[in-house]
């Protein structure tokens, strides 16, 4: 981490994500409990959070963005964009302005297929390979282990203030991001034109995620995880309100445990990585976001806290593996396009999910849902773990 922090755009980067992940957690946990509460509906609620993975359905074209236009300027005119449509939140004053949570939350979802492809490839252009695990382990826990503080802060704003001071601070906190990309001085080249039709470019990605053995396994294995694990997004409340006998605003509280085990995730995972290797550690992840959510079914504080924290380090493991060997296996030139393939697949699978979830719930027992979701879940990170390869391969550039 010393020689990661010694790079100052390495600095400038990690300080304006910090920043703008506050305001993306204070918000986004912000934008299902203000649905839940004007409506009383939690399938309304969790459906906030199907239409920000519907979103980012539109990843391949922010990856061929990402590869086609330089980095930085991409990811400044991304925050902006949202930074000022989270403003549009100051309009929702009743049950018929609930609508435009919704839109929102389908831009936040847009935004991260631009935002994200173009990060990743950044990274590649400003650090050398052996760092870039502590780069991505950096990044996940100082935007997971927000959910400590930002939660609460999103949810004591929401609480005292109303939703429209939640986004007035998160439109800020893009702003803050904006000036320090702005600060940065990393040297990009002009990415070179398109060589064939626009069908061949924008497939480009998802057709190295095919060819390559260890992507295409670890994106199958992670896609068939995320195919139940969207059911939490509604069940959650589910638990709060049924389980625990708390307000929908307990979801703060809870979000913030997570944020606990998210630190110590990001802060172990590249160490672990270097030991174990990458497929392994995203297999490890799954198992540990399975047995966290599975606590989940019994109506304890103090289990459910526990589940929480668990799941918070399997996600930065997960996150962490996943991303880092994407980067090692993928040409600079098509890093945007491979990033956005894998989440096309992994977001078609979340929504899927999320949609599925919030019937389902209307239908079956939360706790039965949990369990199914822990065994598929697990099955996954057996399927990662007992394919995995020995170590990762240094993409060329």
């Amino acid at each position: 981490m010393r020689r990661l922090f010694s790079y100052r755009d390495a600095r400038l980067l990690l300080a304006g994500q910090t920043l703008s992940a506050f305001g993306d957690w204070a918000l986004l946990i912000v934008l299902g409990v203000w649905m839940k509460s004007l409506t009383g509906s939690s399938a309304r609620a969790g459906l906030t959070f199907f239409v920000f993975s519907f979103g980012t359905l539109a990843a391949p074209l922010g990856g061929l963005l990402a590869d086609r236009l330089r980095r930085r300027r991409l990811m400044i005119a991304s925050d902006a964009v949202l930074g000022l449509s989270v403003l549009v939140l100051l309009f929702v004053h009743g049950r018929r302005d609930a609508w435009l949570i919704y839109v929102v939350a389908f831009m936040y979802g847009l935004g991260a297929t631009v935002f994200y492809p173009a990060r990743s490839a950044l990274l590649r252009i400003m650090l050398p390979e052996e760092l870039l695990a502590d780069a991505n382990g950096a990044l996940s826990s100082s935007r997971e282990g927000l959910r400590i503080v930002a939660p609460l802060a999103g949810a004591g704003l929401y609480a005292a203030f109303g939703g429209g001071t939640v986004a007035v601070v998160d439109s800020a906190t893009f702003a803050a991001s904006i000036f320090f990309l702005a600060c940065m001085r990393v040297p990009e080249e002009k990415p070179e034109p398109a060589a064939h039709d626009f069908l061949h470019e924008v497939s480009l990605g998802l057709r190295h995620l095919w060819r390559t053995v260890v992507l295409r396994r670890l994106v199958l294995g992670a896609a068939v995880a995320l195919l139940v694990i969207g059911f939490a997004e509604t069940l959650i409340f589910s638990v709060i309100t049924i389980g625990l006998h708390r307000p929908p605003s307990f979801f703060g509280v809870l979000s913030a445990f997570q944020g606990v085990g998210a630190i110590a995730g990001g802060v172990t995972a590249a160490m672990l990585m270097r030991k174990i290797g990458d497929t392994r550690l995203v297999g490890i992840g799954l198992a540990l976001f399975a047995v966290g959510d599975t606590l989940l079914v019994f109506p304890s504080l103090a289990v459910d806290l526990l589940g929480f924290a668990l799941a918070g380090a399997g996600v930065a493991y997960a996150i962490v593996a996943f991303t880092t060997a994407l980067q090692l296996r993928t040409p600079l030139a098509i890093q945007g396009r491979a990033e956005a393939g894998a989440d096309l697949v992994l977001s078609l699978a979340q929504t899927v999910s999320i949609a599925t979830g919030a019937a389902l719930s209307t239908l079956i027992d939360y706790r039965v849902l949990l369990v199914f979701m822990g065994v598929v879940t697990l099955a996954s990170a057996a399927y990662v773990v007992g394919r995995a390869a020995p170590e990762p391969a240094v993409a060329p550039t």
